[in-house]
């Protein structure tokens, strides 16, 4: 089957006559043929239609750019308002998706806690130095060693008559700067003999005078199986104080030999029981101020 152009059926003919050439008879004897279409008219209403789907495109391209400026707009001013209700410190603007709480950060106190106790502010002055005070407190034990060297020890004493237990001049020096108390313990070691003597004072003023303007020594200590030395010979004495302690030693030969510059086991001896005083005088001081540090309210 072949497609061309709309093709009408002609008017029927006459029994007996011929058909024009190119004219076909009515398959459908009776049926009225068609008439032919107004085609101008149909091309008319084919381009009215055309116009209307073009205008309803555009108007509705239209209405959505109006839809969707009026959107903009409206997010526009509601994000206006909501800054200005953020300024006004008004809650969050209605709308707004909320927001989980952020973690807070540490904080730290900018105040520095208070410094420990110093030790040697227990040791300088009788008001905060309460600890008891006593020979053995000071000298415990039957012996003591120092930098491997180990030392015996013979009697101790306690008075609070300062001077009685000097001799060389350190006497008056030690009533004169208030002395209220002096604490002597002796020790022994290959033949050596020393007396180590702690002058007891209201302040540590009082004990620093005492140590520059000292003369003399402290009195050796005899008994308790050490004889007597230091007598009518000669003996290395020295001074020193921390806080309001001064102490002094007194060290020689235990058979009365005259000590001299060049007998290093003298100075030796001195150094260790200095030492040894010192740290037991401040020994009491750090233990006061660790008590104070863990009392209530400190």
């Amino acid at each position: 089957m072949s497609f061309g152009g709309p093709q009408w059926p002609q008017e029927p003919q006459q029994h007996g006559q011929q058909q024009p050439y190119g004219q076909q008879p009515n398959p459908f004897p009776g049926a009225q043929a068609p008439q032919t279409p107004d085609w101008g008219a149909l091309a008319d209403a084919s381009a009215a239609g055309r116009r209307r789907k073009r205008w309803l495109m555009i108007g509705g391209g239209a209405l959505a750019t109006l839809v969707v400026g009026a959107l903009v707009a409206t997010a526009v001013v509601s994000s206006g308002k909501g800054e200005d209700t953020a300024k006004n410190g008004s809650v969050t603007p209605t709308g707004s998706a909320p927001t989980d709480s952020p973690t807070p950060e540490p904080t730290f106190s900018s105040v520095a806690p208070p410094p420990p106790p110093n030790p040697k502010d227990f040791i300088s002055n009788e008001t905060k130095d309460k600890a008891p005070l006593s020979a053995e407190g000071l000298f415990p034990g039957k012996k003591l060693t120092m930098s491997g060297r180990a030392y015996k020890k013979g009697a101790t004493s306690s008075t609070t008559n300062c001077a009685s237990v000097t001799q060389g001049g350190l006497g008056p020096i030690l009533k004169r700067n208030g002395c209220d108390r002096v604490i002597r313990a002796t020790y022994v070691k290959d033949g050596v003999a020393i007396t180590v003597g702690v002058a007891v004072f209201s302040t540590e003023a009082e004990a620093l005078k005492a140590k520059d303007q000292a003369k003399g020594g402290v009195a050796p200590l005899a008994g308790s199986g050490v004889a007597e030395f230091c007598r009518a010979t000669v003996c290395l004495w020295r001074s020193n104080s921390i806080g309001r302690y001064a102490y002094f030693t007194t060290a020689g030969f235990a058979d009365g030999k005259r000590v001299t510059t060049a007998d290093k086991p003298i100075y030796e001896v001195s150094d260790d029981l200095a030492t040894f005083a010192f740290n037991q005088i401040y020994a009491r001081g750090r233990a006061q101020a660790s008590a104070a540090a863990g009392a209530p309210g400190e």
